[in-house]
């Protein structure tokens, strides 16, 4: 897979010191804290790609960008606006710019809906007229490569890589400016990923849209981003250019994270499984001393 050009590109979302903690269910318990001193920043037409295992803190990351995740300490900012604690009237006005795709093609859409019915609904909150709507329907399903008759057709008349392209449309109707994409891939066989993450780089390359792209597999944030953030416990420790940290990483997490990828000769496959045991080790050793979980 090729590695998208590094360019310098002024900020559209920065994140400042971001802390995100959930109140605990047991009596007097210390909250749970998902997020410590998080800080990135995405540019305008600019693609980071986030990075890291199951619990590492990455999609509360993305949930905190949305809204959906509480901003305990820290600050969100988009286009030079405050955006850490922002009422729902805030927020409707804020999705003109900011969207999202979520993981799973097939519980994301509504099944009782057809598929120009949902592609309608962004478009009726912000109130645009039904003649204008069915225009822009008919773009999008042009945009994402979907035939017009899809306009009548409910999800489950779709494949997993087709209704993405749907989840996709839905995030482009009101032409955002940001897309939070939370593992938009994972859900999808190799090849149909592989369509979908073309696709992405498509419409970033037509429209300009930055993406912040949630993912736990480095080959499909390499492809797609232009930097990548690698995320442990709530924590970023590494940053970098897309090409230098999924090649050359300097943490050992990231290390890990890169063994952990499948190669076909299987002398190398035995050697990087062995490297990855030993990292493990050193890893599982530090976080005793220092108390924290493995």
């Amino acid at each position: 897979m090729s590695t998208v050009e590094v360019k310098e590109i002024a900020p559209l979302l920065t994140v400042e010191n971001l802390v995100v903690e959930y109140p605990s269910k047991k009596f007097r318990a210390k909250p749970f804290r998902a997020l410590t001193d998080v800080n990135i920043s995405i540019g305008q037409g600019e693609t980071l790609g986030l990075v890291g295992e199951s619990g590492s803190g990455k999609t509360t990351l993305g949930r905190a960008v949305l809204g959906l995740a509480p901003v305990t300490g820290g600050k969100i900012t988009f286009e030079g606006n405050d955006i850490s604690h922002a009422t729902r009237k805030q927020r409707r006005t804020l999705s003109r710019d900011v969207q999202v795709v979520f993981q799973d093609p097939y519980t994301s859409l509504n099944p009782a809906l057809e598929i120009g019915d949902i592609l309608a609904e962004p478009l009726g909150v912000q109130g645009m007229e039904q003649a204008a709507a069915r225009k822009r329907i008919k773009e999008l399903l042009d945009q994402v490569g979907l035939p017009s008759d899809a306009i009548h057709r409910l999800p489950r008349e779709f494949s997993g890589g087709q209704r993405q392209r749907v989840a996709i449309a839905r995030a482009l109707a009101l032409s955002p400016k940001l897309i939070v994409c939370d593992e938009p891939v994972s859900a999808l066989d190799l090849s149909t990923q592989a369509r979908v993450l073309d696709l992405f780089l498509q419409i970033q390359k037509d429209t300009g849209v930055s993406y912040l792209f949630v993912s736990h597999d480095l080959d499909v944030v390499r492809h797609i981003s232009h930097r990548v953030a690698v995320m442990y416990h709530g924590e970023i420790v590494e940053q970098g250019p897309a090409e230098v940290v999924t090649r050359d990483p300097e943490h050992p997490y990231t290390q890990r994270l890169l063994l952990a990828s499948p190669v076909p000769d299987p002398d190398r496959q035995e050697q990087r499984r062995a490297d990855r045991h030993r990292l493990l080790e050193i890893q599982r050793q530090q976080n005793e001393q220092a108390g924290v979980p493995a």
